[in-house]
């Protein structure tokens, strides 16, 4: 069998402060496969995004192991893509500058930024954009901005943390039909957390439910619809409700107890 893209085994991690300790998440054991989509979803401070943060490394594990790509992770991953809710796109360069930033780092000559530039530029479809700069940019195309940015060096995993929670309900749409385009022609293994439901259900071909705190994955529902998926259809399809329903029953639990989703 190939190596797993990423192998998460007996994850535990706890906080101490003002003289109490506070479990965010109890042996959590998940394996992904290379190329799958994974949603997150679960109660406000279940830990999904600390697990989505431990994966890239940004902090450490109390307990378990985290394998990525065959190795472990024990300080910054810096073999995955991560985008998050909050803007990233630096206003003082243009698109092009911003897309090149972390080629720039890694130190790749620059014509091989500029033409990795212009391919990311098509890739989401934002051609003729690469002299503007983000004052003159929508909310969208600044998320398609970053979304190049975090694509410009192939990291062969994405994590995804609530990336569109931010956009408008057609501009989110949008961006989801984007991504699942990206994902189907790339190969990339992405791991996505959102508090949205349905978003999870359009997008993964897995959908991961956390428990309230202390965070424990309590269900895992397969999404039993073909790709390619049109986003702006696929809620309206007997195998959506079915896993809707099914993940609400194992959400509303975890959401009854004080947390909301």
């Amino acid at each position: 069998m190939p190596e797993a893209a990423i192998r998460i085994e007996q994850v535990d991690k706890r906080y101490v402060g003002r003289g109490r300790e506070v479990v965010a998440l109890d042996h959590v054991s998940l394996t992904i496969e290379e190329g799958e989509f994974v949603a997150f979803v679960g109660p406000s401070g279940c830990g999904k995004s600390t697990l989505l943060n431990m994966i890239a490394g940004i902090i450490p594990m109390t307990s378990g192991e985290i394998v990525h790509e065959g190795r472990q992770v024990a300080s910054i991953n810096r073999r995955v893509g991560y985008l998050t809710q909050a803007d990233s796109v630096l206003p003082w360069r243009t698109v092009e500058r911003n897309i090149s930033l972390p080629l720039e780092y890694r130190g790749v000559p620059s014509t091989e930024r500029q033409k990795r530039v212009e391919e990311m530029l098509a890739l989401v479809d934002l051609r003729g954009f690469g002299k503007a700069f983000p004052k003159e940019l929508s909310g969208g195309m600044r998320k398609r901005v970053a979304l190049a940015q975090m694509l410009a060096y192939e990291p062969k995993t994405l994590l995804m943390d609530e990336p569109f929670g931010a956009l408008d309900a057609q501009l989110k749409l949008v961006m989801q039909q984007q991504l699942l385009r990206i994902w189907q022609e790339h190969k990339k293994t992405i791991v996505f957390v959102t508090h949205d439901l349905a978003e999870a259900i359009a997008l993964a071909s897995r959908v991961v439910v956390f428990s309230g705190r202390p965070g424990r994955i309590k269900y895992i529902e397969q999404i039993d619809i073909p790709y390619p998926r049109d986003v702006f259809k696929v809620r309206f399809l007997p195998q959506f409700e079915a896993a809707y329903d099914n993940l609400w029953r194992e959400l509303s639990p975890e959401i009854a107890k004080g947390e909301d989703l």
